[in-house]
């Protein structure tokens, strides 16, 4: 697969520079080895996944962390298009919300994050650090039956 990395491409779309650098501590304390990606609105997401302009070289994301709060274009919006494009659509996103969860389901995010998982903000990072290494551990014995 690819340049035969172990590691794993991880999308994050966040524009808190607070919660981007949490994430951050979150992985190295975690021990996770991953290429953390970093963008901060909707479009550059949105380029980053269809690898236009600046991304044309951007390797696929294993796993998108994706704040729904976003400028430019709407954190569903980006979410919607990850799970209807044709290389990503089975790709784990891992949605970051301020929002409780009634209003993440009043939202109908459902129907485009059934399989994946919301965590809310402020993100607990020993909840985040299981949560990686269970999509990890899957995506590996996904790349080891190839």
């Amino acid at each position: 697969m690819g340049d035969g990395s172990s590691e794993a491409v991880i999308l994050l779309v966040e524009d808190s520079p607070g919660d981007i650098r949490l994430i951050e501590e979150a992985f190295s304390d975690g021990n996770i080895a991953n290429s953390l990606n970093v963008v901060s609105d909707g479009q550059e997401a949105l380029d980053f996944i269809n690898r236009r302009g600046e991304y044309e070289e951007a390797r696929r994301p294993d796993i998108v962390l994706l704040d729904l709060n976003l400028p430019k274009v709407d954190g569903e919006d980006v979410l919607h298009e990850i799970k209807h494009h044709p290389e990503l659509g089975h790709v784990p996103v891992i949605v970051l919300t301020g929002l409780d969860d009634d209003l993440i389901e009043s939202r109908d995010l459902d129907h485009d994050a059934d399989e994946d998982a919301v965590l809310e903000k402020p993100v607990d990072p020993g909840e985040f650090v299981a949560l990686i290494r269970s999509f990890e551990e899957f995506r590996l014995a996904i790349m080891r039956e190839d």
